[in-house]
């Protein structure tokens, strides 16, 4: 959520082998992935684009990346976790630097 708006549905990463494997293996992705405590993504073995938000331990988003296959990014200073998702979804969900999410399980 931002400002009291749903931005998109989360899976969480909860598991260390879940946040391991990310979106490897995976066709596409419709929803955003959510891993707590990365602070770096590759796109090893990743078919598709992605995107990514790189996390405050606030939520507040600090770093927004598009990454091809096989590419890295670092989160940089204060990044505490990562939201992931297909290429072009933060530009369709409005997700931007500077921005205070907020995760809430779905009722």
């Amino acid at each position: 959520m931002r400002d009291g708006d749903v931005v998109c549905a989360l899976e969480m990463a909860d598991s260390s082998a879940e946040r391991r494997n990310g979106l490897r293996g995976r066709e596409g992705l419709d929803i955003g992935l959510h891993l707590e405590g990365v602070r770096t993504v590759h796109t090893a073995g990743v078919g598709f684009p992605i995107d990514v938000a790189f996390l405050s331990s606030d939520l507040t988003v600090l770093r927004v990346a598009s990454l091809k296959p096989w590419r890295l990014s670092l989160g940089g200073p204060g990044a505490r976790s990562v939201v992931a998702a297909q290429a072009g979804s933060f530009e369709r969900w409005g997700v931007r630097e500077g921005d205070q999410l907020e995760v809430r399980e779905a009722q």
